[in-house]
């Protein structure tokens, strides 16, 4: 039983707030990076601007995005506009990439000092997709995801994956472009229409929306399941050993 319609084969998970709980970390990462670059804009002679405001920034900006996304968005919600920079431009550096890579650097020590965590009821939806012979994959704006999921005990679990690195060197645009969902269901030899789209941010959801994918499924774990509903997931769950109990697909 997975509260899936019949007519779905495939199964494309998110990572961060689908299947392991490592939102907060980000959020964290996101926080002080954000907050570090805008004491030194303000110390420059920019104007000073509202700091950044976890409840509220990582939800509208940063979730599930690209880091230069994210970035971007955040900058341009407190009016400012900077570089896209270089590929290797140091952590720090006064460009979209130089603040992305710093935000990067801090969440790998904040996962580096406090662990990752696998949501229990995820594993066990997982468990059950296999028992159905469904086939799954992971599709993740993350640049983190070998090591999170090594940390998570789940690197036998996804054959495939689309993370940051692979939609860098493929060309893909990140969500809420439908193109690294798209490369999922390819990889995995699968119609859209058969399949099933996991995600947490309104972005994600979005993209399985875009990409006319068979089902969105949205994952509601910061309590607006309304967000999710109306930007157009199938359904929404808090978590998703909520489906395993029943084999019907729950609606709303």
């Amino acid at each position: 039983m997975t509260g899936l319609p019949d007519h779905i084969t495939t199964c494309l998970f998110d990572l961060d707030g689908v299947v392991i709980r490592t939102t907060h970390l980000h959020n964290a990462a996101w926080e002080r990076t954000c907050n570090e670059f805008l004491a030194g804009w303000t110390a420059a002679g920019g104007t000073p601007v509202a700091p950044y405001d976890p409840d509220e920034d990582y939800r509208l900006h940063m979730d599930g995005k690209p880091r230069v996304d994210g970035v971007r968005c955040f900058l341009a919600s407190r009016g400012i506009t900077l570089p896209v920079g270089r590929e290797d431009d140091p952590p720090g550096t006064n460009t979209l990439t130089g603040i992305g890579r710093r935000k990067h650097e801090l969440s790998r020590q904040l996962i580096q000092e406090q662990g990752v965590q696998s949501y229990p009821g995820s594993v066990s939806y997982l468990a059950a997709v296999a028992g159905r012979g469904l086939k799954v994959g992971l599709v993740t704006s993350s640049g983190n995801c070998e090591p999170l999921l090594a940390a998570a005990g789940l690197s036998d679990v996804f054959p495939v994956r689309v993370d940051a690195r692979i939609a860098a060197r493929d060309g893909l645009r990140g969500k809420p472009h439908p193109d690294t969902y798209l490369a999922g269901a390819s990889r995995l030899g699968s119609e859209v229409e058969e399949t099933v789209v996991f995600e947490d941010a309104v972005v994600g959801v979005e993209a399985g929306r875009a990409g006319r994918f068979g089902y969105v499924v949205g994952v509601d774990r910061a309590g607006r399941p309304e967000s999710l509903r109306e930007r157009g997931a199938d359904v929404v769950v808090s978590d998703l050993a909520e489906l395993l109990a029943s084999d019907a697909p729950a609606r709303g």
